[in-house]
């Protein structure tokens, strides 16, 4: 019985294309794990990348791929619209195949302890890895971002899970941790005034007063003169994609603002754009089995 495990590190570079180079490659030459998909942005400044592959394989490439990040990140000159806190922000473990999440939750804590002795790197555990439940929330963890975090981590209640109790001088600091599948999903709008985004994210996210399992923000697409809602759906089976979209869609009104485009970052589960297919199209008594592609991969 082969196992299967999912990780997707979030790196802070977007720009540099041999830097990114270095960093992936682990995740292309090593055996034992399968490069999936990476996503650079150069307004966030932000490398999302996604790799499945077994276990101790995934321990070792996800280690290596650390090292090169914080080889070649310096977290004192990053500037990036996304929030962050270290070059090697944030490593989800994610169970796919004959894997727990108590399994992912013990390779989280596995990776954070060699790594960070490795590495001299503060490491947090977060969602389901989270020993205490204030730190379940990544965002709690990354308030203060990178300039901040140099006093917040002085603080007893903010010691790391991880590592030394000062932030890495270049790298910053890591939250590592296993969780369900996570669905980055952006939302596009035809107005470049970031303040409208960040009204219409507080409207959406669960944290605000929103939608359950939504975590949003603000952020301006320079190159593009426009500013997008920029989410985390971190359960796609209670909060639908279509259902914030709507959401922003009709918030969207109040400002006469429009909706123009969307995107998924990174892998999606296909049963989260099925869903939203089926809601759009009207479908009755639809069922992701219906999918052709779902009953030949079985």
């Amino acid at each position: 019985m082969y196992k299967i495990i999912e990780c997707v590190p979030n790196f802070s570079e977007g720009r540099d294309i041999e830097n990114i180079d270095k960093i992936i490659s682990p995740f292309k030459t090593m055996s034992g794990v399968k490069l999936l998909d990476t996503q650079k942005d150069e307004d966030h400044n932000r490398l999302v990348v996604t790799v499945v592959g077994a276990p101790e394989e995934m321990k070792a490439a996800v280690i290596a791929a650390m090292g090169e990040a914080i080889a070649v990140i310096d977290m004192r000159r990053h500037k990036g619209q996304h929030p962050r806190m270290g070059a090697v922000d944030v490593v989800p473990f994610i169970p796919v195949k004959n894997v727990s999440m108590a399994e992912a939750v013990a390779l989280s804590r596995a990776v954070a302890a060699e790594a960070s002795q490795k590495y001299n790197l503060p490491i947090f555990l977060y969602e389901a890895s989270a020993e205490r439940a204030e730190r379940r929330n990544l965002a709690a963890i990354r308030k203060g971002q990178f300039e901040g975090m140099a006093d917040k981590i002085k603080n007893p209640e903010w010691a790391p899970d991880f590592g030394p109790t000062a932030v890495h001088p270049t790298a910053g600091v890591t939250a590592m941790g296993a969780r369900m599948p996570l669905v980055a999903f952006n939302v596009n709008l035809d107005t470049d005034k970031r303040d409208i985004a960040n009204d219409i994210a507080k409207k959406v996210r669960h944290i605000s007063g929103g939608l359950q399992h939504c975590k949003a923000l603000g952020i301006e697409l320079v190159d593009r003169g426009i500013v997008q809602v920029s989410m985390n759906m971190t359960d796609y089976t209670r909060t639908a994609l279509y259902q914030v979209f709507e959401l922003i869609r009709i918030e969207a009104r109040r400002y006469g603002v429009n909706v123009i485009g969307s995107e998924i970052v990174g892998m999606v589960p296909m049963a989260a754009l099925v869903e939203t297919a089926a809601h759009y199209l009207g479908l009755e008594n639809f069922s992701p089995e219906q999918v052709l592609e779902s009953r030949i991969y079985e």
